[in-house]
């Protein structure tokens, strides 16, 4: 599981450079920042945040169960995402619990195929060989403060090479109002304003999984307890909508 040393060897530079996006790129993530801050204002209206509204209705808050009961799962993009909470003392420090977001097979561009890595069988329905994007960390206060890739056994997840799930980022949306729209329309957002900065998150997944199977040759990385957490980047919202309106700014 979780231990200090893995986790900080999986940390990620915080200094990104945006300016050197296309300008179309830039323009994108805009326009999910602002899509995520008016979710934000509009929930702080009445005193709520992303998690609680999330949670609402669920009843008690139980560890590890998937929120909401079943995910959310949109039939049209085949994009997929639960809210969960590990054991208090397996969490990030200041973390209440994290969004796992997802793209199944039905929703990805053609061409893209499991990878053929050690332990991999093809589920029953082709459907069920979803691939995991990115892991968002928040706050008990409902605010993201960290994005992280994890290991397959952490999820479930067929393994995808970095190359083609930074293809499906550009897929990914929950397109529908159940169970919240508010966080629907946050977690889409998300995904497209810190898109770079996921990519580099997968490229740096698989790096440190090949570096782990090249120093323990004998065993299936994929299914390692120990190697959980395969890359992290701590994040501020402020800063990256703030760092991409400069960098447009730039361009005029």
């Amino acid at each position: 599981m979780r231990s200090e040393a893995t986790i900080r060897d999986a940390a990620l530079d915080g200094d990104y450079a945006l300016e050197s996006l296309p300008t179309e790129a830039l323009e994108d993530m805009a326009e999910a920042g602002a899509e995520v801050m008016e979710v934000h204002r509009v929930l702080s209206k009445t005193g709520d945040n992303i998690v609680g509204e999330l949670l609402k209705n669920n009843g008690t808050f139980y560890e590890w169960d998937h929120y909401p009961p079943g995910d959310v799962y949109d039939h049209e993009t085949h994009g997929q995402y639960y809210y969960h909470a590990h054991a208090s003392d397996q969490r990030f420090e200041g973390e209440h619990g994290h969004f796992h977001t997802f793209v199944r097979p039905k929703g990805m561009p053609a061409g893209i195929k499991p990878a053929r890595v050690p332990g991999y069988e093809a589920p029953e329905d082709p459907n069920d060989a979803l691939s995991h994007l990115v892991a968002i960390a928040m706050t008990p206060a409902g605010l993201p403060f960290r994005l992280f890739t994890v290991n397959r056994w952490v999820t479930g997840e067929v393994w995808y090479k970095a190359e083609d799930v930074i293809r499906l980022l550009d897929v990914f949306k929950i397109d529908h109002a159940q169970p919240s729209w508010p966080v629907n329309r946050w977690v889409s957002a998300m995904i497209r304003l810190y898109k770079p900065q996921i990519a580099d998150l997968l490229q740096a997944r698989d790096r440190k999984v090949e570096a782990w199977q090249q120093r323990l040759p004998d065993v299936d990385v994929y299914e390692d307890r120990d190697l959980e957490v395969t890359s992290f980047l701590d994040i501020s919202l402020d800063e990256q909508i703030q760092g991409v309106a400069r960098a447009l700014l730039e361009r005029q």
